[in-house]
């Protein structure tokens, strides 16, 4: 069974939510930042994405630059909650990927909005390692590819990371 964690959505300022949250609620920390690198699409070096937990609760949050022509202000807007699925197999991603987009609509970087305007992003296990890979000018590569991708494929990634 996949993983469900809340996905936060902000055009600059998760961030700036995360620490505000986080200094609410006891038992709480950020446990990871990806910062933008120069793939884009936001400025270089600025939060891509952040994980943090709130009482134990796990959360992500995505800074999604409002200036990206793909991403549309009728698609997703700042302050919605979208769902995160960390998706075990690359079989498991590709099965919810047709559940869920059937009526909805297929969006880039693993992103769905389902037939009820829910926002979902699907990712394999992996991702993260050719993303955020020691070797940024690899993790940058992969990271072009994957501004290319409706549906994300790990296998795909990881043969341009190891290009």
């Amino acid at each position: 069974m996949p993983s469900i964690t809340p996905f936060l959505w902000f055009t600059g300022q998760a961030e700036e939510a995360a620490d505000f949250y986080v200094s609410i609620f006891k038992n709480s920390k950020i446990t990871d930042v990806k910062r933008y690198g120069e793939a884009g699409p936001g400025p270089e070096g600025s939060v891509m994405t952040l994980e943090f937990e709130l009482d134990g609760q796990e959360f992500m949050a995505i800074n999604a630059p409002s200036s990206d022509p793909q991403v549309r202000s009728d698609e997703f807007a700042q302050g919605k909650i979208a769902l995160f699925v960390s998706c075990k197999t690359q079989a498991e991603l590709d099965e919810l990927w047709d559940q869920l987009s059937e009526g909805g609509k297929q969006l880039p970087c693993g992103w769905i909005a389902d037939r009820y305007g829910f926002a979902w992003n699907l990712v394999p296990e992996g991702l993260l390692d050719v993303l955020g890979g020691d070797d940024e000018e690899r993790s940058q590569r992969a990271m072009r590819a994957m501004f290319q991708m409706r549906k994300l494929d790990i296998d795909e990634l990881r043969r341009v990371y190891n290009a």
